[in-house]
């Protein structure tokens, strides 16, 4: 979804395929495998199977960017390591969404995939006003695995445009969960979860997490934006502040068969807003969300116009009850997108490229219970540019370490080619912390290109501190050349994704990222990289 148009936040050894990167004592080598194109042509296409039976192009809003994958998320079967599943948006729009969703499945640890569209959600995948999918665009797809092999896929659908009698509003929206049964070939008719159509209502930037202790529950978080009236009445001189944003759950306790009605589990007030929810499991059962808690001047403790929190909330009964109150708040997200509309910049000519500057990454150590957290921040630059910096919890989410930067780009080169950004983050089977980015360290004087890179670091806890920024200095390069940004899909800034896929196959990592490629916007790649 173009979160950037909510208005919350407006108001507020290659060749051979091999990298092998020494590290420090106790980091271990990382080796990267050959790298492999998971996306292909568009199932939207002329003459592809899922071709749509009406033009859903023309008299739409925006630019469409055909053949453009973007957005991937990963997960990996806890049954079956050779069995991974990602997914991404299709087709992206430059003003939001994408004309459907597409999931990549493999059974041979990621060596080969099928491309597989999610079915009934959009016009284009099969929706219809019957059966409830009569969406022109969907986006934000999340994918995860039970501990008994089923896997779900969660995702936004949505219509940009909106009557003549409402402008400024949003389009009808839903959220819906789709289930496999059988490792991400054939999906189930989706479940609705929530849906609205008012004009000032719109649920974005979910996420879902199957209980890794309990097949039957399966937890789903996102965030519901409710705009000011002004901005619907009269969008160009918009009145009043008055929009909202709390946290929503919804959860499955039957395996996917019902999910309960959408709840807010945390409102921050009014003229504030939650996004980026995202929950974790703690090996003794205890749900936690996770989100980037957006505090208005007048509730903040900066003093300035918004301040980003990585706060969490908690629940000890599988998410039945939440704790009340104020949030945790772990650590204060300093990303430059506090002071203006884009976090990450072209260094060359200061167009915008939309990163997850407002959105934290967390990840659970599923022996130790350890909590770690990413996000982009500006502070260890003197606010010049961002980097990724680094927290962790080992009580459960009570206390956090200080942030550190863990990004290895390099530091004698110009401030703007320093950017790093994007991170994801994830813990392998033997507990070590692997995190991936995208920076411009390989960037030329040349104005016509971006040439950037996508990276991987990683740190073990069991021999290293790893509040101790000494402790990354390990780095593998997943990208086999730099890749041009600017041939990116443009969605108020050069996309890629508010966030790109990471999970573990054993100790390995399981990497699945978006980049421009042969004439293609953008296209998924794997690649699996570990000692």
């Amino acid at each position: 979804m173009n979160r950037r148009a909510s208005p919350p936040i407006l108001f507020a050894l290659v060749l051979a395929g091999i990298v092998m990167v020494a590290g420090p004592a106790g980091a271990g080598d990382f080796t990267a495998d050959p790298l492999v194109q998971v996306s292909g042509t568009s199932p939207f296409g002329p003459g592809q199977p899922f071709a749509c039976a009406v033009d859903d192009v023309a008299g739409q809003p925006g630019t469409n960017f055909p053949d453009s994958e973007v957005e991937p998320i990963v997960d990996v079967n806890p049954m079956n390591s050779l069995n991974i599943v990602g997914g991404w948006q299709q087709d992206r729009w430059s003003n939001g969404g994408a004309r459907g969703l597409v999931a990549g499945v493999s059974f041979d640890g990621g060596a080969s995939w099928t491309q597989v569209v999610i079915p009934k959600i959009t016009l284009c995948s099969g929706g219809t006003p019957v059966n409830g999918g009569d969406f022109k665009r969907a986006t934000d797809p999340w994918v995860t695995f039970a501990p008994n092999g089923d896997v779900y896929f969660f995702s936004l659908s949505l219509d940009i445009e909106t009557p003549p009698d409402r402008p400024g509003g949003f389009g009808k929206n839903a959220m819906f969960v789709s289930k496999s049964t059988n490792g991400g070939m054939i999906w189930s008719d989706p479940i609705k979860i929530a849906e609205d159509t008012q004009p000032r209502l719109l649920n974005d930037k979910n996420a879902i997490t199957a209980d890794p202790t309990d097949a039957d529950f399966v937890y789903a978080v996102w965030d519901r934006l409710k705009v000011p009236l002004g901005s619907v009445i009269n969008p160009e001189n918009v009145f009043g502040l008055g929009f909202k944003g709390p946290a929503q759950f919804s959860r499955t306790t039957d395996g996917g068969e019902t999910w309960e009605p959408p709840r807010a589990i945390y409102d921050p007030g009014g003229n504030n807003q939650t996004i980026g929810n995202q929950i974790g499991v703690l090996p003794n059962g205890v749900v936690i969300n996770f989100f980037n808690e957006i505090l208005n001047f007048k509730n903040n403790d900066q003093g300035q116009q918004f301040e980003f929190n990585l706060s969490l909330i908690r629940s000890t009964d599988k998410g039945a009850t939440w704790t009340r109150g104020k949030p945790i708040r772990a650590a204060k997200m300093q990303s430059l997108a506090l002071f203006r509309l884009f976090g990450v910049i072209d260094p060359d000519t200061g167009q915008g490229v939309r990163t997850e500057d407002i959105i934290p990454e967390v990840a659970v150590d599923r022996v130790a219970g350890t909590l770690y957290a990413v996000w982009q921040d500006a502070r260890f630059s003197g606010f010049s540019h961002d980097e990724i910096a680094f927290a962790q919890s080992t009580d459960g989410g009570f206390t956090w370490s200080t942030p550190i930067r863990i990004n290895q780009t390099p530091t004698d080169i110009p401030p703007g080619n320093r950017q790093a950004f994007t991170p994801s983050v994830h813990v392998d089977d033997d507990g070590t912390i692997g995190v991936t980015y995208y920076d411009f360290r390989n960037n030329t004087p040349d104005p016509t290109t971006l040439p950037t890179d996508y990276f991987a670091v990683h740190c073990h806890p069991a021999a290293s501190d790893c509040t101790n920024p000494a402790n990354w200095a390990s780095e593998a390069r997943l990208t086999d050349a730099s890749f041009d940004m600017r041939q990116a899909p443009l969605a108020r800034g050069f996309f890629v994704g508010d966030y790109e896929g990471l999970a573990s196959v054993g100790n390995d990592f399981a990497t699945f990222f978006s980049q421009p490629h042969d004439g293609d916007p953008a296209s998924v790649f794997y690649r699996r990289v570990g000692p």
